[in-house]
């Protein structure tokens, strides 16, 4: 009895709109990795005529996109409250994956990536949202918690997209993959209008809101970094580097490491590390168990030990990791699989962390969005350069390059980030 009565107490805040957020994350996370684990794979497929550059300009307007409503989000998010914007957009979100099912070529990927991303306005309310339904001294476990859960629905994920593409040939089988993609996301958002206001009253926006409302969110999304410490500034610089790092070689992993074949056994796609479909998948089921086993452990080490420490942890694991995979062979992504499944944990769960600790609530909305804002135009560079690299230098830069970034990082965190002597609720 003890015990269940400690793991009631130490779970208690798992409830109300935190709940509903996990368990749509679980239904996300799992159709999303069904078709991406091969995601890259399917756009330089000859039937639809991509390159690792067209994939690079896919990866660019997303992020630009992305990055476009980020600042209205926040702004949006902190003035009319989180759950209109989260719960309506989700529904976008899941429509415009029916592109990806249908695409003829490439072209229709591009639509569609356009599409969806413009819908994600919601997501400086989401994660605001997040931070709203956490007690501060949880948030090591709440943001791990999320990590623990949809890690354990993705799991199974890649070996049903490896059966789909052999039961069913590559092609046919990723749109097959797309389609049930839409219907879990239509699923989520339907749960997801459940949720309940934290800030104000809610309700909707006019739409005539969304652009007449863009000058004034840029100027609250750039006053509001003058209400907030000096460290908040420095945590987003860090970052700003190790996700330039992270966006050259993000879209090219399994390019980098997966050969493909058509119906009759010839050779479509022929990749540096020759790994099979079927070896891909469990590679990436492995990661996300090693995610599974370590994402408590990390979030209780981030809430007892406080949040640098994880953080610094988290940029030392990717060099080891990264020249792994890079000079790897099947064994060698064994091992680099779990530093990288690590690192992700220690630095999404610290940095999360540390951002609720120092934004009040009243300016979290804003200050995801300018930060967005930044980090998804990095981003779209980062895809960009990282496509043409790899297809006009050499394949293994996009994977090298952002090694040296970890440096600047490890010293900005190490020297210049402080975290505060009392976190905001």
């Amino acid at each position: 009895m003890p015990i269940v009565s400690r793991l009631k107490e130490e779970f208690s805040f798992i409830q109300g709109n935190y709940a509903i957020l996990v368990l749509s994350w679980i239904i996300m996370d799992f159709a999303m990795e069904l078709p991406g684990t091969y995601y890259s794979l399917y756009v330089i497929d000859p039937a639809l005529g991509g390159t690792e550059t067209i994939l690079g300009v896919i990866g660019f307007v997303s992020f630009l996109a992305l990055a476009l409503v980020q600042f209205p989000g926040g702004y949006l998010a902190d003035k009319h409250g989180r759950k209109w914007l989260i719960s309506t957009m989700t529904f976008g979100v899941a429509l415009s994956y029916t592109f990806y099912a249908l695409a003829p070529s490439w072209h229709s990927i591009l639509v569609g990536a356009l599409v969806g991303n413009l819908c994600l306005i919601y997501q400086p309310a989401l994660l605001a949202m997040v931070a709203d339904s956490l007690p501060s001294e949880k948030r090591g476990m709440g943001f791990s918690i999320i990590t623990l859960i949809t890690r354990v629905a993705t799991t199974p994920a890649p070996a049903v997209a490896a059966f789909l593409v052999t039961f069913y040939e590559f092609v046919p089988g990723m749109r097959i993959g797309y389609f049930i993609l839409v219907a879990l996301f239509l699923t989520a958002a339907t749960l997801r209008s459940r949720l309940r206001e934290t800030v104000g009253e809610g309700g909707s926006i006019d739409r005539r809101e969304f652009v007449s409302s863009y000058p004034e969110a840029i100027k609250e999304g750039v006053a509001v970094w003058g209400k907030v410490p000096r460290s908040m500034y420095y945590l987003f610089v860090s970052n700003i580097l190790g996700t330039l790092g992270f966006a050259m070689g993000m879209l090219l992993f399994n390019v980098y490491a997966v050969d493909t074949y058509d119906a009759f056994g010839n050779l479509v796609h022929e990749s540096v590390l020759h790994i099979s479909t079927v070896d891909w998948a469990i590679l990436g089921m492995f990661l996300f168990v090693t995610m599974i086993i370590f994402a408590i452990p990390c979030g209780k080490l981030v809430d007892k030990v406080g949040r640098k420490i994880p953080i610094l942890l988290g940029l030392g694991l990717l060099a080891p990791a990264s020249l792994l995979f890079v000079y790897g062979d099947l064994p060698k992504l064994y091992v680099c699989m779990p530093l990288f499944g690590v690192a992700q944990i220690l630095l999404m769960v610290g940095f999360s962390a540390l951002q609720a600790d120092l934004v009040p609530k009243d300016q979290r909305g804003k200050i995801i969005g300018s930060s967005n804002f930044v980090n998804y135009i990095i981003m779209a560079l980062g895809t960009l350069s990282g496509g043409f690299i790899y297809e006009h230098a050499a394949p293994q830069l996009p994977f090298l390059i952002p090694v040296l970034f970890a440096v600047p990082e490890i010293l900005i965190i190490l020297f210049l980030v402080h975290e505060p002597e009392k976190r905001e609720e």
